[in-house]
């Protein structure tokens, strides 16, 4: 199947994409509601598959491909995977961060780790809510400012732009089959 190919695919459908944000929210409203840090482990686990193997490894990634996605009835629309990779590390960066800082603040009852637990939950609810419903990748406005400062070679995009038509088109006949 090629939903578990290893690796980040050049471009991946926005559509799913929006449907993941989706879960990552409802799991980081929860968390962040009812203080149960360990949530973010969940979310960290799912994160990194993600990020260092791309969507086929993960867990949500999987649910949303199988459970999900074949209900929603909405065409494929193509997107640029580099950019989604980049979100998909910046949120394993901060759920990892609120699980190890969980864990101090239960450990110690620290405060200040509570709070900085609370305020990285806060911003794992903002930005999947913004890429569900209003298709803003926050992680991707930030990836194209890498580019526009030189920090991220351009290439990169360059290459996944090239080849998102033939990729799109794949994607297509992927779907048609289904």
């Amino acid at each position: 199947m090629a939903s578990w190919r290893v690796g980040f695919p050049d471009a991946v459908d926005e559509v799913t994409v929006r449907l993941v944000a989706g879960v990552v929210l409802v799991v980081g409203l929860v968390a962040l509601l009812t203080g149960w840090w360990p949530l973010y482990a969940v979310l960290a686990t799912d994160f990194v598959l993600r990020a260092l193997f791309g969507p086929g490894r993960s867990p949500i990634a999987q649910f949303v491909l199988r459970m999900v996605r074949p209900r929603v009835n909405a065409a494929p629309r193509p997107t640029a995977g580099p950019p989604k990779r980049f979100a998909a590390t910046i949120g394993a960066v901060m759920t990892v961060a609120a699980t190890l800082l969980g864990g101090v603040a239960a450990a110690t009852g620290s405060t200040a780790a509570a709070t900085a637990v609370f305020a990285i939950g806060s911003i794992m609810v903002v930005f999947p809510a913004l890429e569900a419903f209003a298709a803003l990748c926050v992680g991707c406005v930030i990836f194209a400012q890498l580019i526009r400062l030189g920090i991220v070679p351009e290439r990169i995009c360059l290459e996944c732009a090239d080849i998102t038509d033939r990729l799109a088109a794949r994607l297509r006949e992927d779907v048609a089959a289904a």
